[in-house]
């Protein structure tokens, strides 16, 4: 009895430890976005205020590659969760030459040092002529994204019950509407999960961002850039915002998961 109480008591300590490595680095992000710094260097605390997170509306110099960064993560997200599901759709359900190959090819970006990726594609653009900047850097995200959508919604399709849409089609329901009625809403998370996953990994990448940009400058170039002469409050109010959507992205994704097993548990018990 008293050894099992004591390993609880490790293991709960051990987890308590490690939920402070994880979340340290984001609640001093926080804190320090309410700093106010008598200069540029935002790393002692010098006293409290709110006006940062009024004063970064008029700061076009952070909020510009911000606001490139935000385009071009929801963009890239948009177009590899596309292609990334139907390439998934594709290697779950079909059998076609190549397909080992592909399966193979899929891990390679994910596989590969960021640096590598990001060398070949800045050869690739000086060798057929391309200027860098807002489209290069799409590209390039879309690329290294396409294969954690891969990833994310094979698992998902993976225990699919193929039967539902055996019965859909039954029911006189054609492909198409089989698809959007049936398959659609039931890997969907799965492509809710691999969407928010290709934005927040394109939103926060700098190697390869850093060799297609040519003059455009997203918000991990501008941080890196300004973190030589001082990082000003309001980067940390940009992390914060961001923090903050993400949880309530998170948060309204479970409620919905939650309110669907609530149902299901209804409608089985009627």
């Amino acid at each position: 009895m008293g050894d099992t109480r004591l390993s609880r008591v490790l293991l709960l300590g051990f987890t308590a430890l490690v939920v402070v490595f994880l979340f340290a680095p984001i609640a001093v992000m926080i804190i320090f976005s309410f700093n106010d710094p008598a200069g540029r260097q935002n790393i002692t605390w010098q006293g409290f205020t709110v006006e940062n997170y009024f004063d970064i509306w008029g700061r076009p110099q952070i909020t510009g590659p911000m606001v490139t960064s935000l385009a071009i993560a929801a963009i890239s997200t948009v177009l590899a969760t596309a292609f990334g599901t139907l390439i998934a759709l594709a290697l779950a359900r079909y059998e076609f030459r190549g397909r080992g190959a592909m399966n193979l090819l899929i891990f390679v970006p994910m596989t590969a040092p960021e640096i590598i990726l990001g060398t070949s594609l800045l050869t690739l653009w000086i060798s057929i002529g391309v200027p860098r900047g807002f489209l290069t850097i799409l590209v390039a995200h879309v690329m290294f994204n396409i294969s954690y959508v891969v990833v994310t919604v094979r698992a998902r399709l993976v225990g699919f019950n193929r039967s539902l849409e055996d019965a859909g089609m039954d029911l006189y329901a054609n492909e198409r509407e089989t698809f959007w009625r049936v398959t659609f809403p039931l890997i969907f998370p799965g492509i809710l999960a691999a969407g928010l996953l290709a934005f927040a990994l394109s939103i926060d990448d700098y190697v390869i961002t850093l060799f297609n940009a040519g003059r455009t400058v997203t918000f991990p170039l501008w941080v890196f850039g300004a973190s030589r002469v001082g990082i000003p409050p309001e980067v940390n109010v940009l992390g914060t915002l961001i923090f903050l959507v993400a949880i309530v992205f998170i948060a309204v994704q479970l409620w919905s998961q939650r309110r669907a097993t609530e149902a299901r548990a209804v409608g089985a018990a009627r």
